[in-house]
């Protein structure tokens, strides 16, 4: 299925979702109990209307969270399934992240599950269609903090001195000829996937840009790098190269390019 490590980080976020339902169905009773005791018509007929309301969006959810679950466990899904699927995780997402930090789990920790998770679906879905290009979306603070050259609005500006990594994602983009954009927020990451319109996104980032990056795009197949802050967030960022090759190998081994 997957391997353990990654199976811990991805239950994090799954165990939060399912405690996010429970939390829901708990606040319900109690908000379905306040109501029913008083006894007049007219709130017979809320509560009733209320009730059905809630009960059917709970339904969807816990149908939602369990295709969640079943995919995971088979590494298969199936099209049906994605918008429900997304309408669950969308949803329960922040009500998770509350509960998490109540349960005392570090926000960035969840958020990395979130992707671990996002990352899996990317790779186990059927694509009918083939995807005419890869976008390789980098945050500017992988940029040495001190260098004179302005890249995001233009990448030959880039001396290539191995200050940063800018250069090696240059070559290896180069390589397998697909685009990069070095982006600084997510305003520019949007307005460089309208632009270029990507079938598929590599994107490196932190886990709160990741996460609400991942949550913006509709319809384009992402898979998530998170980058590493040796000192502090925002500045001289690095990035694992080989998990970058590989998500670009990923989609290209599939087909998809």
């Amino acid at each position: 299925m997957f391997s353990t490590g990654k199976a811990m980080r991805k239950r994090l976020f799954i165990g939060l979702l399912g405690i996010s339902i429970l939390f829901l169905i708990a606040v319900f009773i109690i908000i379905w109990w306040l109501i029913s005791r008083r006894g007049l018509l007219i709130n017979k007929i809320i509560t009733n209307t209320i009730t059905a309301g809630a009960v059917f969006a709970l339904f969807l959810l816990a149908i939602g969270f369990a295709a969640l679950i079943w995919t995971l466990w088979n590494s298969k899904t199936a099209p049906f399934m994605q918008r429900i699927m997304k309408t669950a995780t969308n949803t329960l997402f922040p009500i998770s992240i509350v509960i998490g930090k109540i349960l005392g789990w570090n926000e960035d920790r969840i958020k990395n599950s979130f992707i671990q998770v996002s990352n899996h679906l990317v790779k186990i879905k059927n694509y009918e269609e083939p995807i005419n290009n890869i976008l390789v979306l980098v945050p500017h603070c992988i940029q040495w903090v001190h260098c004179p050259h302005k890249i995001t609005i233009k990448m030959s500006n880039c001396k290539e001195c191995g200050k940063c990594q800018v250069g090696d994602l240059i070559k290896l983009t180069k390589t397998k000829k697909i685009n990069l954009k070095v982006v600084t927020g997510g305003t520019l990451a949007r307005k460089s996937v309208k632009e270029l319109r990507p079938g598929a996104i590599v994107a490196i980032a932190c886990e709160r840009d990741l996460t609400s990056g991942i949550k913006d795009v509709s319809g384009i197949p992402v898979i998530g790098v998170i980058n590493e802050r040796p000192e502090g967030p925002c500045c001289n960022t690095c990035v694992d190269l080989h998990k970058v090759e590989d998500a670009i190998n990923f989609f290209l081994k599939k087909g998809v390019y």
